[in-house]
């Protein structure tokens, strides 16, 4: 059982970085198979789901985390929203995108993002959510992460993030390695420059996810020779939590104009998720009663 899909937590040296590793092969491919994603927007997704799971791993209890990357690549955007019980959804805007191997060889996933920015919105359940926006670095989606723990969470980080695709469109491989410095660590730089080198000599991370090895295994392997402490375990998955209910509210909230002409035109309406593709079926019946209810509550 050495290749399913959790996170683990580690710290690194005496206490000065903390490491989070994760395998999303099934994570992934329950992704891909839902959206029928083309190889680069599956190795877009798929980082980005995996990112998902490690912002959602520092979440608190009843939180959640929303990533928008919003580029100017013919991908058209992707969004993924994760919790802290290690569950997370995404879509992307344009799921059959075709590009070329990028000039090293590799799928194009920076082209196909494009420029533009990664929003980040936690959700404390607090009126204000938090909003913490950076400028894409190269759509790559592991620099963007690094640059944007960096600069918006002043916690210097490395990110490696990876999606191995197979030749008929099945992803084979994916995970992320997350590195990051704890305060007063910053000052050691015999420390860093031991960190630095470790990570350089990862070529492919998600080959390294693609074979047999534990996510605990990849850790000792990566940082061999470093003193290591893991601290935590967490089984990951693609689950979505849309409900015909939830639906049935954002209907509501479209307002009593909308669910008239919903209702005059006599057809029923379907519903999609876009996390998930499951679709929703509303009758002309249904939808005159939630025309009531809305009447009766203003009434």
């Amino acid at each position: 059982m050495g290749n399913r899909d959790y996170l683990v937590r580690a710290m690194l040296g005496a206490n000065q970085a903390r490491v989070m590793a994760l395998r999303t092969t099934q994570v992934t491919k329950e992704a891909q198979e839902v959206h029928g994603t083309t190889p680069v927007a599956t190795a877009a997704l798929g980082r980005t789901l995996t990112m998902g799971l490690v912002l959602g791993a520092m979440l608190k209890d009843e939180e959640t985390i929303t990533i928008q990357i919003k580029g100017d690549g013919p991908l058209r955007g992707i969004v993924v929203s994760a919790n802290s019980r290690g569950q997370v959804k995404g879509y992307v805007g344009n799921p059959h995108v075709v590009l070329p191997l990028n000039s090293s060889g590799k799928l194009a996933v920076g082209q196909a993002v494009g420029s533009g920015h990664l929003h980040v919105i936690r959700d404390m359940g607090l009126k204000e959510p938090y909003y913490g926006t950076v400028p894409l670095q190269n759509g790559e989606i592991g620099e963007d992460f690094a640059y944007y723990f960096t600069v918006s969470e002043q916690t210097p980080s490395a990110v490696l993030v990876g999606v191995l695709v197979g030749t008929d469109g099945v992803p084979l491989g994916s995970g992320g390695i997350v590195v990051q410095l704890m305060p007063g660590a910053e000052n050691d730089e015999a420390f860093i420059a031991g960190l630095e080198e470790r990570l350089q000599g990862v070529t492919q991370v998600s080959s390294l996810f693609a074979g047999e090895q534990s996510p605990e295994e990849i850790v000792q392997e990566v940082f061999a020779g470093l003193e290591m402490r893991f601290i935590h375990r967490q089984e990951v998955a693609f689950s979505c939590d849309c409900s015909r209910e939830r639906f049935e509210r954002g209907l509501v909230t479209l307002g009593a104009e909308e669910l008239r002409e919903m209702v005059d035109k006599g057809e029923p309406i379907e519903v999609v998720c876009h996390f998930c593709n499951k679709r929703y079926d509303f009758t002309v019946g249904e939808l005159d009663k939630l025309l009531q209810e809305l009447g009766n509550t203003r009434a």
